[in-house]
C-alpha cells in the first residue's frame, strides 16, 4: 500500500514563505511524474506546478516566478517551495503521483495553507 505523507502547511502572512514536502511510503519504487494540486473553498482543484524524471517542470501562471517545485534523488518525494505568498494562495494543498507504471495515481490526505494579514 502506496501512501504520501504531506507535511510544511501552516498560515503565514502575505510576502511570507512555506515549503511543502511529500514523501511516499510503502513498496515503491521511484514515481514517474510528481505535482502538487490545490483546491479553494469553492473552487475546484486546480494543478499547480509538475515534475518529471528529467527534472521538467510545469507551473500555472498564478505561481509562476514564486513557487518551486523539487523532488528527490530517489524519486519518492516531491517538495514545493512557495515564495511571496498572496491571500489567494490560501487552500488545501494535496500531493499526487504517479507510479513508475504511468497508470498508477496517489493522492496526499492534503496540507492547510492559509495566507492573511
Amino acid at each position: 500500500q502506496v501512501q504520501l505523507v504531506e507535511s510544511g502547511g501552516g498560515s503565514v502572512q502575505p510576502g511570507g514563505s512555506l515549503r511543502l514536502s511529500c514523501t511516499g511510503s510503502g513498496t515503491i519504487v521511484s514515481f514517474w511524474a510528481m505535482a502538487w494540486y490545490r483546491q479553494a473553498p469553492g473552487k475546484q482543484r486546480e494543478l499547480v506546478a509538475r515534475i518529471i524524471p528529467n527534472g521538467a517542470t510545469n507551473y500555472s501562471d498564478s505561481v509562476k516566478g514564486r513557487f518551486t517545485i523539487s523532488r528527490s534523488r530517489a524519486g519518492t518525494s516531491s517538495y514545493l517551495q512557495m515564495n511571496n505568498l498572496q491571500p489567494e494562495d490560501t487552500a488545501i494543498y494535496y500531493c499526487f503521483a504517479l507510479g513508475g507504471n504511468k497508470v498508477s495515481e496517489y493522492w496526499g490526505q492534503g496540507t492547510q495553507v492559509t495566507v492573511s494579514s
